[in-house]
């Protein structure tokens, strides 16, 4: 049967759109091949990873020059592979932590955890390093790096006392903790999708295109 006659049947169309070199057709063939494969990518990297998405791109340079602006990043379930020093039961390696460890992680000490800001879902999500643990209505002004503070004492500054238990984050590119300059309260352990493993420079540019 050549390209110009019709197909008969559902079995002579099934081979003729499996076979014909018709640009339109070969388009969405191609197409179709290339979704079936990033899908099934997509559910071998859900398998290994336990989230989902189970890829983030990085819409900010606030964590370089370890993370760029365009990278893809891997995204691991915090509880997977944990170390057993990892704070209590979240899973979760601060940088305080990691530094008495000798735990790295993304070019320096403890997790960098993707987490929801506040816990709000449809917000867009924060990419940055667990640098702490605080009890609720902890001061936790002695713990932190006074470099990474705007004010001398915890009244000076926000959300200290602690408004509930969670982690202080920070940017690695940013000055100040993310609790003190208005990105999100302690991150509690609900509000994170999980931390980030390994990343692919400039492919997230495209995900970023489609956004």
């Amino acid at each position: 049967m050549s390209d110009d006659t019709s197909p008969d049947g559902l079995a002579e169309w099934l081979r003729w759109l499996r076979r014909t070199d018709h640009a339109a057709i070969e388009f969405l063939r191609e197409t179709a091949s290339t979704a079936l494969v990033v899908g099934l990518v997509g559910l071998v990297l859900f398998g290994a990873s336990g989230v989902w998405p189970p890829m983030v791109a990085v819409e900010s340079p606030s964590m370089e020059p370890h993370m760029e602006r365009g990278d893809l990043v891997f995204v691991m379930e915090e509880h997977r592979l944990a170390p057993e020093f990892a704070a209590d039961s979240t899973g979760i390696v601060t940088y305080r932590i990691g530094k008495s460890e000798g735990f790295r992680k993304s070019g320096g000490y403890g997790d960098v955890i993707i987490f929801q800001r506040d816990g709000r879902n449809r917000t867009t999500p924060i990419i940055h390093r667990a640098r702490f643990w605080v009890n609720d209505s902890e001061n936790w002004y002695g713990k932190a790096n006074p470099d990474s503070l705007p004010g001398d004492s915890c009244a000076e500054i926000s959300n200290c006392p602690a408004p509930n238990a969670g982690f202080v984050t920070k940017g690695d590119n940013n000055r100040y903790y993310d609790q003190v300059n208005g990105i999100s309260r302690p991150v509690r352990p609900s509000w994170i999708r999980g931390t980030a493993e390994v990343k692919v420079p400039f492919l997230g540019h495209v995900r970023l295109a489609l956004q």
